[in-house]
Protein backbone atom coordinates (compact mmCIF):
# COMPACT_ATOMS: atom_id res chain seq x y z
CA UNK A 1 0.00 0.00 0.00
CA UNK A 2 1.63 3.21 -1.18
CA UNK A 3 1.33 6.40 0.85
CA UNK A 4 2.61 9.82 -0.24
CA UNK A 5 3.12 12.63 2.26
CA UNK A 6 3.97 16.25 1.46
CA UNK A 7 4.99 18.21 4.55
CA UNK A 8 5.39 22.00 4.19
CA UNK A 9 6.51 21.36 0.59
CA UNK A 10 7.56 24.52 -1.22
CA UNK A 11 9.09 25.28 -4.61
CA UNK A 12 10.46 28.50 -6.00
CA UNK A 13 12.28 29.57 -9.12
CA UNK A 14 14.61 32.44 -8.24
CA UNK A 15 12.36 34.84 -6.25
CA UNK A 16 8.97 33.47 -7.31
CA UNK A 17 7.18 30.90 -5.18
CA UNK A 18 5.38 28.32 -7.33
CA UNK A 19 3.76 26.78 -4.25
CA UNK A 20 4.46 27.21 -0.57
CA UNK A 21 3.84 25.25 2.65
CA UNK A 22 1.82 22.51 0.96
CA UNK A 23 0.67 19.68 3.23
CA UNK A 24 -0.93 16.66 1.63
CA UNK A 25 -1.35 12.95 2.30
CA UNK A 26 -2.47 10.42 -0.30
CA UNK A 27 -3.06 6.69 -0.11
CA UNK A 28 -4.04 4.10 -2.72
CA UNK A 29 -7.63 4.67 -3.82
CA UNK A 30 -7.30 8.47 -3.68
CA UNK A 31 -7.90 10.61 -6.77
CA UNK A 32 -6.65 14.20 -6.60
CA UNK A 33 -7.17 17.03 -9.07
CA UNK A 34 -4.55 19.80 -9.07
CA UNK A 35 -6.25 22.84 -10.58
CA UNK A 36 -5.09 26.29 -11.60
CA UNK A 37 -4.76 28.53 -14.63
CA UNK A 38 -2.08 28.20 -17.28
CA UNK A 39 1.34 28.92 -15.81
CA UNK A 40 0.17 28.45 -12.22
CA UNK A 41 2.68 25.66 -11.59
CA UNK A 42 0.56 22.51 -11.84
CA UNK A 43 3.15 20.67 -13.93
CA UNK A 44 5.94 21.80 -11.60
CA UNK A 45 4.15 20.28 -8.61
CA UNK A 46 3.58 17.05 -10.53
CA UNK A 47 7.29 16.88 -11.43
CA UNK A 48 8.20 17.43 -7.77
CA UNK A 49 5.90 14.60 -6.68
CA UNK A 50 7.46 12.31 -9.30
CA UNK A 51 10.96 13.19 -8.11
CA UNK A 52 11.91 14.67 -11.49
CA UNK A 53 12.78 18.02 -9.89
CA UNK A 54 13.58 18.80 -6.23
CA UNK A 55 11.48 20.95 -3.94
CA UNK A 56 13.09 24.05 -2.41
CA UNK A 57 12.05 23.30 1.17
CA UNK A 58 9.87 20.93 3.12
CA UNK A 59 9.64 17.22 2.52
CA UNK A 60 8.02 14.65 0.22
CA UNK A 61 8.02 11.01 1.28
CA UNK A 62 6.85 7.78 -0.35
CA UNK A 63 6.04 4.92 2.02
CA UNK A 64 5.09 1.31 1.33
CA UNK A 65 4.16 -1.34 3.93
CA UNK A 66 5.51 0.88 6.69
CA UNK A 67 8.92 1.49 5.10
CA UNK A 68 10.08 4.70 3.47
CA UNK A 69 11.01 4.39 -0.22
CA UNK A 70 14.28 6.11 -1.23
CA UNK A 71 13.74 9.01 -3.63
CA UNK A 72 15.99 7.27 -6.15
CA UNK A 73 13.38 4.45 -6.31
CA UNK A 74 10.20 6.54 -6.63
CA UNK A 75 10.15 6.07 -10.39
CA UNK A 76 9.56 2.33 -9.93
CA UNK A 77 6.19 3.07 -8.32
CA UNK A 78 4.74 5.57 -10.79
CA UNK A 79 3.85 6.23 -14.43
CA UNK A 80 3.33 9.59 -16.13
CA UNK A 81 1.38 10.90 -19.11
CA UNK A 82 2.14 14.55 -19.89
CA UNK A 83 2.52 16.92 -22.86
CA UNK A 84 6.25 17.33 -22.14
CA UNK A 85 6.81 13.54 -22.07
CA UNK A 86 8.63 12.47 -25.23
CA UNK A 87 7.79 9.27 -27.08
CA UNK A 88 10.50 7.36 -29.00
CA UNK A 89 9.35 8.62 -32.40
CA UNK A 90 11.78 6.50 -34.42
CA UNK A 91 10.11 3.34 -33.04
CA UNK A 92 7.09 1.64 -34.53
CA UNK A 93 4.05 1.32 -32.27
CA UNK A 94 4.97 -2.27 -31.36
CA UNK A 95 8.57 -1.31 -30.63
CA UNK A 96 7.49 1.63 -28.45
CA UNK A 97 5.21 -0.60 -26.36
CA UNK A 98 7.83 -3.35 -26.06
CA UNK A 99 10.44 -0.77 -25.02
CA UNK A 100 8.18 0.74 -22.34
CA UNK A 101 7.41 -2.65 -20.80
CA UNK A 102 11.08 -3.46 -20.43
CA UNK A 103 10.94 -0.96 -17.55
CA UNK A 104 7.40 -1.51 -16.20
CA UNK A 105 5.34 -4.63 -15.64
CA UNK A 106 2.11 -4.57 -17.68
CA UNK A 107 -1.08 -4.26 -15.65
CA UNK A 108 -2.98 -7.55 -15.39
CA UNK A 109 -0.35 -9.08 -17.70
CA UNK A 110 -1.92 -7.25 -20.63
CA UNK A 111 -0.34 -8.34 -23.91
CA UNK A 112 0.89 -5.71 -26.41
CA UNK A 113 -1.61 -6.84 -29.05
CA UNK A 114 -4.48 -6.39 -26.56
CA UNK A 115 -3.24 -2.95 -25.53
CA UNK A 116 -3.01 -1.89 -29.17
CA UNK A 117 -6.68 -2.84 -29.65
CA UNK A 118 -7.71 -0.96 -26.50
CA UNK A 119 -5.88 2.12 -27.84
CA UNK A 120 -7.68 1.81 -31.21
CA UNK A 121 -4.30 1.72 -32.94
CA UNK A 122 -4.47 -1.76 -34.49
CA UNK A 123 -4.30 -0.27 -38.00
CA UNK A 124 -0.96 1.37 -37.18
CA UNK A 125 1.12 -1.45 -35.69
CA UNK A 126 4.10 -1.01 -38.01
CA UNK A 127 3.89 2.76 -38.41
CA UNK A 128 6.63 4.90 -36.81
CA UNK A 129 5.36 6.98 -33.90
CA UNK A 130 6.68 10.06 -35.72
CA UNK A 131 3.85 9.59 -38.26
CA UNK A 132 1.11 9.45 -35.61
CA UNK A 133 -1.37 12.29 -35.25
CA UNK A 134 -1.31 14.25 -31.98
CA UNK A 135 -4.43 12.38 -30.82
CA UNK A 136 -2.85 8.98 -31.52
CA UNK A 137 0.25 9.97 -29.58
CA UNK A 138 -1.93 11.10 -26.66
CA UNK A 139 -3.80 7.78 -26.59
CA UNK A 140 -0.46 5.95 -26.60
CA UNK A 141 0.88 8.05 -23.70
CA UNK A 142 -2.27 7.44 -21.65
CA UNK A 143 -2.25 3.73 -22.45
CA UNK A 144 1.39 3.26 -21.47
CA UNK A 145 0.78 5.05 -18.16
CA UNK A 146 -2.49 3.40 -17.18
CA UNK A 147 -1.39 -0.09 -18.21
CA UNK A 148 1.80 0.07 -16.16
CA UNK A 149 1.44 -2.04 -13.03
CA UNK A 150 2.24 0.76 -10.58
CA UNK A 151 0.30 2.28 -7.66
CA UNK A 152 0.74 5.95 -8.68
CA UNK A 153 -0.51 7.45 -11.96
CA UNK A 154 0.32 11.09 -12.78
CA UNK A 155 -1.69 12.69 -15.58
CA UNK A 156 -1.03 16.19 -16.91
CA UNK A 157 -3.68 17.59 -19.29
CA UNK A 158 -4.82 14.04 -20.15
CA UNK A 159 -7.35 14.91 -22.87
CA UNK A 160 -5.20 17.43 -24.76
CA UNK A 161 -5.36 16.59 -28.49
CA UNK A 162 -8.28 14.18 -28.00
CA UNK A 163 -11.55 14.64 -29.89
CA UNK A 164 -15.01 14.03 -28.40
CA UNK A 165 -14.74 10.27 -28.97
CA UNK A 166 -11.24 10.25 -27.44
CA UNK A 167 -12.45 12.11 -24.34
CA UNK A 168 -15.20 9.51 -23.80
CA UNK A 169 -12.56 6.77 -24.29
CA UNK A 170 -10.36 8.41 -21.62
CA UNK A 171 -13.24 8.58 -19.13
CA UNK A 172 -14.04 4.88 -19.66
CA UNK A 173 -10.36 3.91 -19.33
CA UNK A 174 -10.09 5.77 -16.02
CA UNK A 175 -13.29 4.21 -14.71
CA UNK A 176 -12.01 0.72 -15.56
CA UNK A 177 -8.38 0.97 -14.40
CA UNK A 178 -8.25 3.47 -11.52
CA UNK A 179 -9.06 0.95 -8.78
CA UNK A 180 -6.65 0.77 -5.82
CA UNK A 181 -4.24 3.35 -7.20
CA UNK A 182 -3.37 6.95 -6.46
CA UNK A 183 -4.37 9.15 -9.40
CA UNK A 184 -3.21 12.76 -9.64
CA UNK A 185 -4.58 14.86 -12.49
CA UNK A 186 -3.26 18.33 -13.37
CA UNK A 187 -5.92 20.22 -15.27
CA UNK A 188 -8.07 23.30 -15.64
CA UNK A 189 -10.69 21.28 -17.59
CA UNK A 190 -13.35 19.78 -15.28
CA UNK A 191 -14.05 16.98 -17.79
CA UNK A 192 -10.55 15.63 -17.10
CA UNK A 193 -10.97 15.25 -13.33
CA UNK A 194 -14.69 14.71 -12.69
CA UNK A 195 -13.88 11.40 -10.99
CA UNK A 196 -11.51 13.03 -8.47
CA UNK A 197 -12.92 13.16 -4.95
CA UNK A 198 -10.20 15.58 -3.80
CA UNK A 199 -9.23 18.96 -5.27
CA UNK A 200 -6.19 21.15 -4.71
CA UNK A 201 -6.29 24.72 -6.07
CA UNK A 202 -2.66 25.75 -6.51
CA UNK A 203 -3.48 29.45 -6.11
CA UNK A 204 -4.19 28.69 -2.44
CA UNK A 205 -0.52 27.86 -1.85
CA UNK A 206 1.28 30.87 -3.27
Amino acid sequence: MLKIHLHEASKRFQYEWIFKNLNLQLTQGDALAITGGNGSGKSTLLKCISGAIPISSGKITFESTGSQIPETDWYKHLAVSAPYLELPEEFTLTEAIDFHFKFKKPLNRTQPRDLIEILYLDQHVHKPVSQFSSGMKQRLKLGLALFSDVPLILLDEPTSNLDKKGIAWYAKLIETYRSNRILIVCSNEPREYEFCSRRLALEDFK
